[in-house]
């Protein structure tokens, strides 16, 4: 059996759809068609259910799935084997600084002793951003902030947002208040301004940075208040309450996004410590 017409077997499963699966694998949407037809003609059976909205597998796809993925599974640690280990596998990560900052410490030097021939590449930007690079088959797994629903995302839980001023300011000294976020795009700074809205709150956008120290700098300095989760305050300030007088923010969702096909032993370990790590971190309130 064709271990690479498996490998697109299990990416157009996991995607739900030709053209996500060739992007994940560098194909055209047109080969990735041909290969999943050569496939079934080898199996002498219809995989997929295809309508205009949707990719679902039928009863033969479903039962295949386990196998095709142990088989791929089997594959990769054979490659693994006779390269000597896993010597020259890239981990491509992306996630936001402040995700990274809080969970990265304890996870990679763990991570690390148990493989310490990978390299990680790691890549920090606003969710949006990578979650569109690992839909072009540029990132091999994000924690992101849920911004609209994805194929590809495993929802890990929420945490809550929340209004962050610098501790030895008081915030009725605004009549308007001034404001640090990120670039528009970001779901923080839709949630922000959608609040202020709609209690008619006067604000004014004072400072913008993809960057937390951009952010950080000036509501520390008592410049500006933003918007932040509770793991994420940084020193010096504070996160000010309902009883202040501003909107709830309400809560955002945390998600994870894993290549589909990637079965190697250490991709799968560094995806299950990043979710233990999520998951076990005290301010998420779990789904799993």
């Amino acid at each position: 059996m064709d271990t690479d017409l498996l490998r697109a077997f299990v990416t157009v499963a996991e995607c739900q759809g030709f053209s996500a699966a060739g992007k994940v694998l560098h194909r055209t949407q047109s080969a990735m068609s041909l290969q999943i037809k050569r496939l079934e003609d080898q199996m002498r059976q219809s995989l997929f259910e295809r309508t205009s909205r949707s990719v679902l597998l039928t009863a033969a796809g479903e039962r295949l799935l386990p196998y095709a993925r142990h088989i791929l599974k089997l594959e990769d640690e054979a490659k693994d084997l006779l390269k000597g280990g896993t010597h020259g596998e890239i981990i491509r990560l992306g996630t936001s600084e402040e995700q990274a900052a809080t969970y990265l410490p304890d996870l990679l030097p763990r991570f690390s002793a148990q493989f310490p021939h990978i390299q990680l590449e790691v890549q920090c930007d606003i969710s949006d951003a990578l979650v569109k690079r690992f839909q072009e088959g540029l990132l091999d797994v994000v924690l992101s902030v849920r911004h609209k629903p994805t194929q590809s995302g495993q929802l890990l839980g929420w945490e809550p947002m929340v209004w962050v001023i610098a501790e030895h300011v008081p915030l009725a000294q605004w009549p308007i208040l001034p404001l640090a976020l990120n670039p528009e795009g970001c779901i923080f700074r839709a949630h922000a301004l959608s609040a202020l809205g709609r209690e008619e709150k006067p604000w004014e956008l004072r400072y913008i940075s993809q960057s937390p120290t951009g952010i950080n700098v000036p509501v520390q300095n008592g410049l500006a208040l933003t918007v932040k989760t509770p793991r994420s305050v940084p020193p010096g300030c504070r996160i000010v309450t309902e009883a202040d007088g501003l909107p709830d923010l309400g809560h955002v969702e945390i998600e994870l996004h894993q290549r589909p096909g990637h079965s190697s032993e250490a991709f799968q370990a560094f995806c299950q410590a990043l979710e233990a790590a999520v998951t076990d971190h005290n301010g998420i309130e779990c789904y799993i």
